[in-house]
């Protein structure tokens, strides 16, 4: 924790300044590189038993996931979020949003073991709970009003501990809403189809929006107190610095909104299109074997019997090829356009 000597001390924060001003968090980068460890691992295990893995989900798992994490909790924004407000504001969103969305996209869950740990606690009946559609999303509203309108964050500002907690929980419910639904495990019930899930991040949106416009607009001080004692010479005062961070919370949930609601749409595209190739695959494999089987063919002269002298010929009946195919295929494309799988 520093010292309000220390803080108060801190020079005008410049872009230069801000790009080239770094600290050690020791508990992050020990998560940093633990779960740095855990996906290589899975990586090369899945490699080494001769499967692959597509070079681009480890990229952004390193990069975007585990890269906002380092930028949020060792950049200048963890330097400068004891004086200013909005560093403050814009670290609790690249933990709450960002990260969550490159850890997601890099697919740890596809790296699990069937039957491992990992595996076991996503299939738990108290996670099942937590990401259940919409209280994932409510539960990430709760915790950032939770934290701008209790003691919670003006605490974490002067006790390393309680701010460590508090970048975890960020860091957890955000994951309790991102990874189940970008990920290609079935974690979420079986009517949260891809367009219902569309549906849910359009709305998960709006809720992160909630936060930004509060704080923006409150004539209420978060951490009043604490940036009234650490008083600066430069920069905006409490109240600008607030509306600042509040503009930048809104800017930057909006922000990751579009990209996110376009990778679930991405995902749904691409499991039309496995659908519909199992669908051709197995229409395929039923021609080839009704190819195989041996045509009967009958006469015409014993498929009726003559009609009686006198009497007028029967109407023949519709050849049965007049039907819908799929209503006598009994094959398994068949059964699934009548409804019957």
């Amino acid at each position: 924790m520093a010292s309000t000597a220390g803080t108060s001390a801190l020079p005008e924060l410049t872009g230069t300044r801000f790009l080239s001003t770094w600290q050690l968090d020791g508990v992050a980068l020990a998560a940093v590189l633990l779960l740095g460890a855990a996906y290589g691992y899975g990586v090369w295990r899945r490699q080494r038993s001769g499967g692959h893995w597509p070079l681009w989900r480890t990229a952004v798992f390193f990069v975007f996931g585990l890269g906002t994490l380092v930028f949020a909790t060792m950049s200048g924004l963890a330097v400068y979020n004891r004086v200013l407000f909005w560093p403050a504001a814009v670290q609790n969103i690249l933990l709450d949003l960002f990260a969550p969305l490159g850890l997601a996209l890099g697919d740890p869950l596809g790296l699990a073991s069937p039957t491992g740990r990992l595996r076991r606690a996503f299939a738990s009946a108290p996670v099942r709970a937590l990401t259940y559609p919409l209280v994932s999303s409510v539960l990430v509203l709760v915790s950032e009003l939770s934290i701008y309108f209790t003691p919670y964050f003006a605490t974490s500002l002067g006790h390393n501990p309680v701010r460590q907690l508090m970048h975890l929980q960020l860091l957890l419910t955000g994951c309790l809403f991102v990874l189940p639904m970008l990920s290609r495990q079935e974690l979420l019930p079986r009517w949260c189809t891809h367009p219902v899930r569309a549906l849910l991040v359009f709305l998960d949106g709006l809720f992160d929006s909630v936060p930004g416009i509060v704080v923006m607009t409150s004539n209420t001080l978060v951490a009043g107190h604490w940036y009234r004692t650490h008083t600066r010479t430069w920069g905006p005062s409490v109240q600008r610095d607030q509306m600042l961070g509040g503009g930048l919370m809104l800017v930057l949930a909006e922000l990751v909104g579009l990209p996110f609601l376009l990778l679930v749409f991405l995902e749904w595209w691409r499991a039309e299109r496995a659908r519909t190739a199992e669908l051709d695959a197995a229409l395929d494999r039923e021609a080839a074997a009704a190819a195989v089987r041996p045509v009967v063919r009958v006469s015409r002269s014993a498929a009726a019997p003559a009609a009686p002298a006198g009497e007028p010929a029967a109407k023949a009946a519709p050849p049965e090829m007049m039907r819908p195919w799929w209503e006598t295929d009994q094959g398994e494309v068949g059964m699934r356009m009548r409804g019957e799988h």
